[in-house]
């Protein structure tokens, strides 16, 4: 798909960890790919992350994309949300196991502050299930506070319980 002049480079983080999480990935990468308004221009390799949170579960298979879009900030999300409900994602516990997760990161430069979306994603920077997928396929992104993930991941803690799966 050929997108406009003025599409803007965006970055979403991608993980699930019930069902068959590597079927779940690639079912919402190709929503979004086929989605009007989203092209995806990279995927990273896939990893094996630990859980986030207080919510005892499985480990993660986490991945990022780079996308370039068409779409504002807040349709982008929508469309991720949407995504996110067709897959059979339910938001009952919050850092609760899910079959899909679709987190916008970066969207271009900006700098977005409003109920529900922060972008960059405030936290990512602390994330190396975040970090270590993103700065492999856009290294030089800008995760906000100056930095770029590769910067950010080389202080981050916990790189070493990120592990790289197998194709």
């Amino acid at each position: 798909m050929s997108l406009a002049d003025n599409a803007v480079r965006a970055a979403l983080g991608l993980g699930s960890n019930m069902g068959d999480p590597k079927a779940n990935l690639a079912a919402a990468i190709a929503r979004l790919d086929a989605s009007e308004g989203i092209s995806v221009v990279a995927v990273s390799s896939a990893y094996r992350t630990p859980p986030w949170g207080p919510i005892p579960q499985d480990d993660y298979r986490n991945i990022c994309l780079v996308i370039e879009t068409v779409l504002c900030p807040r349709d982008l999300l929508g469309r991720c949300l949407e995504i996110e409900r067709e897959l059979g994602r339910v938001r009952d516990v919050r850092w609760g196991p899910r079959i899909i997760d679709i987190d916008v990161l970066i969207y271009g430069g900006e700098q977005v502050e409003e109920e529900h979306l922060s972008i960059p994603h405030p936290r990512m920077g602390e994330r190396a299930f975040v970090l270590v997928p993103l700065a492999e396929i856009w290294p030089d992104a800008p995760i906000g506070g100056g930095r770029t993930a590769a910067e950010a991941l080389a202080t981050c803690e916990g790189r070493e319980e990120i592990v790289l799966l197998p194709e």
